[in-house]
């Protein structure tokens, strides 16, 4: 359980880096020549989610540990495509991803928050994990 909630705080780490990224990009929609960038996250989540996961008697996902937690990276997209008339920049999709971002950020916080509320009652003497 402790691997997962690392996951779970590295995304939420993820999520709020991808934050300032698209705010930069949506506050730079109109300046000529500005290249869009974003944060590479969830292919390697999605990699490590989906591979053969078996659990171990502890509960936890069983081969994770903290040097195969998967990292993010900044990337800016060279393409020529000039979407805002100046730029690379599509405010409706940016917008659409800050959305997306958003709901992924509260559902992490959403996690983490209930595990430890969960260690809480457990340790005050509610019932067990």
């Amino acid at each position: 359980m402790q691997e997962t909630i690392k996951l779970l705080e590295n995304f939420a780490s993820y999520c709020a880096e991808r934050n300032k990224i698209i705010s930069q990009n949506i506050a730079n929609v109109g300046t000529e020549n500005y290249k869009r960038q974003d944060v590479v996250f969830k292919d390697l989540l999605d990699q490590n989610m989906n591979s053969d996961l078996n659990t171990s008697g502890t509960g936890q996902f069983a081969g994770v540990n903290n040097s195969t937690l998967p990292n993010y990276e900044i990337v800016t997209d060279n393409s020529q495509d000039n979407v805002s008339g100046v730029n690379n920049v599509d405010i409706d999709k940016e917008m659409a991803n800050l959305a997306e971002n958003n709901l992924n950020f509260s559902f992490a916080a959403q996690k983490i928050g209930d595990y430890y509320k969960e260690l809480d009652n457990v340790i005050n003497g509610g019932s067990s994990l």
